[in-house]
């Protein structure tokens, strides 16, 4: 079917990505604007995996402090080149993760960072509870694993769901940039800080707050 111009002027608008892409998709798709996206998108994705084992040396430290001072982060993300590290995408990138942090207080970038120990305490912990429960033996090994990785994606950043867009987890956000951007970028490593950690206090939900913000940014 015949493809207009405005019709591969949306899908970049929508999407960032080259005119010639578009046509292609929405002839893939006949015309279809959201199964162009979809094919865009996974082709993006595509092209991001290819280009994660890039060495990026470059990027920012950037902070998020909560209104109020209450919540305060620090985050190291990485691209290849000081040019996009300049760049008002990547920027808006590294405040965006910054701000996730913030709202759901993850304790690691990503799984494999988790200490072995921590990970075979879990296990056994979740071992035990399923076995309370009357399960099956033969089934309670099979659960734990489907639990451990509930935990993961609760502890881990880039498995977190993003705060701002729930349908995506932080590590499909990232890729989605690698895409657009063209470079590797890398959640390197991160420091939060809650007021009063460790110090016995009346029970406050600051992420709460942090999470409706971003929501509303």
């Amino acid at each position: 079917m015949a493809i207009t111009a405005a019709q591969v002027k949306e899908l970049r608008e929508k999407t960032g990505a080259g005119m010639m892409d578009c046509k292609k998709a929405l002839q893939e798709a006949e015309g279809d604007m959201e199964r162009a996206v979809e094919l865009l998108r996974k082709k993006g994705l595509a092209a991001a995996d290819k280009k994660a084992g890039r060495i990026a040396a470059e990027g920012l430290v950037d902070s998020y402090i909560h209104a109020g001072g209450k919540i305060g982060v620090l985050v190291e993300v990485n691209c290849e080149t000081d040019f996009v590290a300049k760049t008002d995408e990547f920027k808006t990138l590294v405040r965006d993760i910054a701000m996730h942090i913030a709202a759901t207080d993850p304790q690691y970038v990503r799984r494999e960072e988790v200490p072995e120990e921590t990970v075979a305490k879990e296990r056994e912990l979740l071992k035990e509870q399923a076995l309370s429960e009357g399960k099956p033996a033969h089934i309670v090994d099979k659960m734990v694993e489907g639990r451990l990785e509930k935990f993961f994606k609760e502890i881990c950043l880039v498995e977190q769901p993003f705060v701002k867009d729930p349908d995506i987890t932080v590590e499909q956000l990232v890729k989605e940039k690698i895409a657009k951007i063209g470079e590797n970028i890398s959640i390197r490593r991160f420091a939060r800080f809650g007021l009063g950690e460790g110090i016995e206090k009346k029970e406050e939900n600051f992420s709460e707050e942090v999470m409706a913000q971003a929501k509303r940014s």
